[in-house]
């Protein structure tokens, strides 16, 4: 039995979980839920009992001190809640962990347990997949549900992913069978620099994450750490004849893909993103009076801001800075992702999430399904 003692009532709760490990190529799920936790100064409220899901073969507990006397972290599962101010203040309930090694039902009906007696009215859950994607262009972010009626009214993707999963799949199922709404969110990160951490792909989660639940995410330094992180991987693809040319295929087949998304809609959508962070406060997109740039999530380029009542000309999409309208609808032209270290040769495994963008594969370790 759960007791929540200590726990207020929550507002409109919306659960958002990762989990470290195979789902989360480049640590841009578990990095962005821990991001939400810090800048909202999340507050534990439980964990999960690590003997009852974890191999400690496989994830150590680590040992350190604490005032010269010695402690031991055990890996596990931790929730705390958020409670997001403003006109309609919400709760968020994170969820961050490491994808358990068994019992993976009980460990779904565990966090499920949570979200009923917490009153969650819709379960996020964020991954994160290697796909032949270039570091140079937005960062594909798709949101899938196994609700039809969820993926009508949401906008979303209805999942047909047939394979192997993780533990971002179980859950979704799990949620479904239990009748609570959920929505897996699936960044792709470039697999020839697949190693953690990936800002960019992080950026791209929460933009996704904000435009899903309607809520103003402080990003920062996260747009700055994206647009370092892409000057980075350039100065190291153009070390390498190779990769720079295999960037420019990518680059190429992805263009050539989304040509046709460039339409009045898809720029509309865009432009309100666009007004919406230019409203006052410290939310992303933010142009402040000492000629900041505006933050561009999806090529990490900067651009200096436009004068009062901008017109669609200047709209975030229309010249690829926060990438095509696919990034507010879970199609495949969301924010961009890279990473500093070099190129990864032989992928294993090639199998997507449910429907994962341009025929990626969601394994932080090269392996793939959710």
């Amino acid at each position: 039995m759960i007791e929540l003692e200590g726990v207020p009532e929550l507002i409109d709760p919306v659960m958002v979980a990762a989990f470290e490990g195979w789902n989360d190529a480049g640590d841009a799920a578990s990095t962005a839920v821990a991001h939400l936790d810090r800048e909202w100064k999340g507050e534990v409220f439980a964990a999960l009992d690590a003997e009852d899901y974890y191999d400690f073969q496989v994830n150590r507990p680590t040992v350190f001190l604490d005032n010269g006397v010695r402690k031991i972290t055990w890996p596990t599962t931790r929730l705390s809640v958020v409670r997001v101010g403003g006109d309609k203040p919400r709760d968020l309930v994170l969820v961050r962990g490491i994808e358990p090694s068994m019992r993976w039902r009980s460990f779904c009906n565990e966090l499920l347990a949570f979200a009923h007696e917490l009153g969650v009215e819709m379960v996020v859950i964020l991954g994160a997949l290697l796909g032949d994607t270039p570091h140079t262009r937005p960062v594909p972010v798709s949101g899938v549900t196994s609700d039809p009626d969820l993926a009508r009214t949401m906008d979303l993707e209805e999942t047909r992913y047939e394979g192997p999963t993780g533990i971002v799949g179980i859950l979704q199922e799990a949620c479904t069978h239990a009748g609570v709404p959920a929505v897996s969110l699936w960044a792709a990160v470039p697999h020839y620099v697949s190693q953690p951490p990936n800002p960019k792909a992080t950026l791209a989660l929460l933009n996704r994450l904000e435009d899903l639940i309607g809520l103003r995410i402080p990003l920062g330094e996260l747009p700055e750490d994206a647009r370092a992180w892409q000057l980075g991987v350039d100065q190291l693809a153009a070390e390498d004849s190779e990769v720079a040319e295999y960037v420019q295929t990518l680059e190429e087949a992805r263009d050539t893909a989304e040509l046709p998304e460039a339409s009045g809609e898809a720029i509309a959508r865009e432009f309100e993103r666009y007004l919406r962070r230019r409203e006052p406060g410290t939310g992303p997109g933010v142009a402040t009076e000492g000629g900041d740039f505006l933050r561009d999530s999806g090529s990490g380029r900067t651009r200096p801001p436009k004068p009062e009542q901008p017109g669609p000309e200047s709209v975030p999409g229309a010249d690829a800075a926060e990438g095509p309208a696919e990034d507010s609808d879970g199609g495949p032209g969301g924010a961009s992702a890279e990473g500093p270290e070099g190129p990864v040769d032989g992928r294993e495994g090639s199998e997507g999430p449910e429907e994962p963008p341009g025929g990626t594969s969601p394994d932080a370790n090269g392996g793939a399904g959710k």
